[in-house]
Formats: structure tokens, C-alpha cells, sequence
């Protein structure tokens, strides 16, 4: 029985319960509502930013006729590739600029290809600078040591990264909207406890990034006395039967393994648990590794990830709360078919620019321009931003922040529970669940 949600109404950041975020673990709330209920809002949501040509540096002023924006991610590169967030940025551009733009000032919104290379990634947070961009928002790199101390030199927030580094949760200029690898393997590891494991293999990259889920997975696991297994993978392989091997071990009642890899190496490793022929085993997985794509690409409901367990960032891309970004997709999108509204980094993109939306429309409430800087102060300023319903409400103040050396800004600590039900990612339960106790490495809340 999953008993730890919350509605967004429930979300511990409401300004009367802020206090207590950053000393000790949330209660858990009773209170769950279906996903189909946070929809009347959408109506709401405007479009946003307008696209210009990728490119090289461009002369973007902050308090001129126009704004810029740049969201970066890698494409090309054959495993890592997020060209759907790219793509999704200059569209929802198109779409604020064919209505007359933001608060009557054309947002101009730059695009770049990080190539998942450290170079590259650093050549576009020095274009972003060299462009007096107001924010780099939505974007996808596993190189935070490479580009955030330079975004920091020229005061530039990260707003909506997809957590793939340390400094995207300790860097006072990141503000990310979802609680990344470390909340989606910790609310795994709660789901495979629910489901009734007693063993859960863990198979993730063998990188430094890898190691540190192992601990998270750990917390997760540890009050229940399941065991865990480390198998580490490497991240481009196209056989990993002996990595599927090690994760089913005896194939025993109870055993479960849970997959951190990314989506193409995830597709390879489940032919590869296919052909083994598991009978008992149960497989879990995280949204990014698992997402419809890679159901459909592995059979569906007649695949190895048929009933499989996924722990998720937002609700799944069949809830209507995604409308507004389907609606985007369709009529802006220069090739529709480019964009997965299913991918969680295109999903992390849509919610990274509602949150800049929302605190456009703050600061031009109060009379103030759009800078790099005012962006800072409202988004600091510790009141919550409400997506819509995409997440709970969103705050990064400084009584919002998690208890954690490691990840102080990773404040939505919040996970959605789904499963593949008739070949489709669909809700387990409704609601969020709060893994923020898993986290900090405290203690199950009763």
C-alpha cells in the first residue's frame, strides 16, 4: 500500500510550512489526487518564447526591444541525444512571439548542441554569455564542472536542468525543477519496497555519477532490510548479456532490478534480459531510462517491460495535464514528429520555461525588466511557483533548501509512482510521493 503522497496543495514548500524544509524530513500527507485533477489550469498557460537561428554569439540586449534565452543539449552523439529539448525551446518561441510576445518584448531564444562533451559544453555556456543571454533554461549536460562556473562569472541562472552533476544542486545560480537521478533512483528503490523485494540489483553506469546512487538506493532499501546489488555498466554497449546476467542472479521470488542507464543502453539491455529468459524477476527502471519510446521499441505489452515499475519526475505523458505542450508541439513545431512529449528532458524543458514565464509575469507586476539578475532575486526570493500541476510548487529559497551537503538545491524532492500498463506508462497511484527523508539519510516518517 503506498500511503507516503501528496497532492501539489500538500506540498510542504506553502509558505506556511517552509521553516521546517531545510532541518528535518517532510511528514508524509495522506491526502492524494488524481492526476486528471490538476488540469484546469492549463487554460492558463500561455505560450512563450520566440526561436532564432542556432548559431554563434549574438548582440541580445536585457533592456531593449528583445530578450534571450538559450537552451542547450546534446544530439548527434548515438546514446545521448536530446534534440526534442532543443527543438521544443525554439517552438514554444514561435508560439509567444505569433501572439505578440512577452509582456510586449520579443524573446529571442538561442540554441546549442553540447555534443555530451565537456568542450563543447563550455563553448556554449561562453556563447551564452557572449550573448548577455538572461537565463540558459531547460538544458541537458552531464558537465556542470565544465559550463556553471562560467554561467556563475557572468550571473547568468541555470534554471530547469535535467541533474545530471553535482554543481546543478549546490551552485547558488542553479535552480533546478525536478529532483533528478537522485530523487527518480530513490523513489525506485521506496516503489520496489511497496511491491514487496527483497532483493534489488541495481544496474548503473560505471561512472562517478553511477557511485553516487548506489547510496541513495541504499537509504531507500535499508529500512526494510531488502539487499541491494551493485552492477555496474558500461554506458554504450550493444550486448549486455553478462550485465543482465548479474542483475537476475538466481532468478529468485522477490528479486527485482531497477535500471539507471540511459535509454538507448536501457533498450540494450533489455534484449538482452529477454533473451535470457527470466521467469521470476521483476524489472523497475527510472523515467529518462524508461520512457514510451523504449516500451514500444521493446515490444510493449508484450515486451520484458510489460507491468514493469517506473518512478517518475512529473505525471505521465498520457495525463492532460501535458495538453498545453502537445497544443505548442502542433503548432509550432517546425517537424512535430522531432519532439517526444514523452521524453523527460523535452517534459523538464516545458516546465523549466513555465517557471521563467511565471516570474516574468512577477517581476512585470512590480514594475521591473527581465534581467539576469531580477530573474535571480524573484526565483531566491522563496515564493513558490505553481506549475500548473507539472510538479508541486516550486521554491528555492533558503528555508527551502534540502539538509544535504551534497545537493542543497535540490528542492523538489517529489516523485510521481507509475507502472506500464497495456503496453503505456500510466499513474500507479495518484499524487506525489516525498522521498526527501531518503535523501538526507534520515529516518521513514511514521
Amino acid at each position: 500500500m503506498f500511503r507516503q503522497t501528496a497532492t501539489p496543495e500538500n506540498h510542504p514548500s506553502s509558505a506556511g510550512q517552509r521553516h521546517s524544509a531545510a532541518v528535518r524530513p517532510r511528514r508524509r500527507s495522506r491526502t492524494r489526487r488524481p492526476a486528471a485533477g490538476i488540469t484546469a489550469a492549463l487554460a492558463l498557460f500561455p505560450a512563450l518564447f520566440a526561436a532564432s537561428a542556432c548559431g554563434g554569439p549574438a548582440d541580445a540586449s536585457t533592456g531593449g526591444a528583445e530578450l534571450t534565452v538559450m537552451t542547450w543539449a546534446p544530439s548527434g552523439t548515438g546514446s545521448t541525444d536530446r534534440p526534442g529539448m532543443t527543438t521544443l525551446a525554439e517552438a514554444i518561441g514561435r508560439d509567444i512571439n505569433s501572439k505578440g510576445g512577452l509582456a510586449g518584448r520579443k524573446v529571442r531564444v538561442l540554441t546549442c548542441n553540447e555534443h555530451n562533451d565537456a568542450a563543447a559544453a563550455t563553448a556554449c555556456a561562453q556563447q551564452a554569455v557572449d550573448a548577455k543571454v538572461v537565463a540558459v533554461v531547460g538544458s541537458y549536460s552531464q558537465y556542470g564542472d565544465a559550463f556553471m562556473s562560467i554561467l556563475e562569472r557572468a550571473s547568468i541562472p541555470y534554471l530547469g536542468g535535467y541533474g545530471l552533476s553535482g554543481p546543478e544542486y549546490t551552485s547558488p545560480l542553479s535552480y533546478p525543477v525536478a529532483g533528478g537521478m537522485p530523487a527518480l533512483i530513490a523513489g525506485s528503490g521506496r516503489q520496489l519496497v511497496d511491491s514487496g523485494c527483497r532483493t534489488v540489483s541495481l544496474v548503473r553506469p560505471d561512472t562517478p555519477s553511477g557511485d553516487t546512487l548506489l547510496g541513495y538506493l541504499a537509504n531507500a532499501l535499508k529500512p526494510a532490510a531488502v539487499k541491494l546489488l551493485d552492477v555496474k555498466a558500461p554506458e554504450k554497449s550493444t550486448d549486455y548479456t553478462d550485465v543482465a546476467r548479474k542483475a537476475i542472479g538466481k532468478d529468485e521470488a522477490a528479486n527485482c532490478i531497477t535500471v539507471a542507464l540511459g535509454a538507448e543502453p536501457t533498450g540494450n539491455l533489455l534484449d538482452s534480459f529477454r533473451r535470457l529468459g527470466s521467469k521470476n524477476t521483476r524489472l523497475a527502471s527510472v523515467i529518462g531510462s524508461v520512457q514510451q519510446s523504449v516500451v514500444d521499441s521493446t515490444g510493449g505489452d508484450n515486451g520484458p517491460l510489460a507491468g514493469a515499475y517506473v518512478a517518475g519526475w512529473y505525471p505521465p505523458e498520457s495525463a492532460p495535464v501535458w495538453d498545453a505542450l502537445r497544443a505548442v508541439v502542433h503548432a509550432n513545431a517546425a517537424d512535430g514528429k522531432q519532439i517526444d512529449v514523452a521524453d523527460s528532458g523535452v517534459q523538464t524543458t516545458w516546465v523549466a520555461y513555465e517557471v521563467l514565464r511565471q516570474a516574468a509575469e512577477r517581476l512585470g507586476s512590480a514594475g521591473r525588466p527581465l534581467t539576469a539578475k531580477s530573474l535571480s532575486s524573484v526565483l531566491d526570493s522563496g515564493d513558490p511557483i505553481d506549475s500548473s500541476g507539472l510538479t508541486p510548487p516550486l521554491a528555492w529559497g533558503t528555508t527551502n533548501m534540502l539538509a544535504s551537503a551534497e545537493s542543497p538545491r535540490l528542492v523538489n524532492t517529489w516523485v510521481t509512482y507509475q507502472q506500464i500498463k497495456n503496453g503505456r506508462l500510466a499513474l500507479q497511484q495518484p499524487g506525489f510521493v516525498d522521498v526527501r527523508w531518503v535523501l538526507t539519510g534520515g529516518r521513514q516518517p511514521a
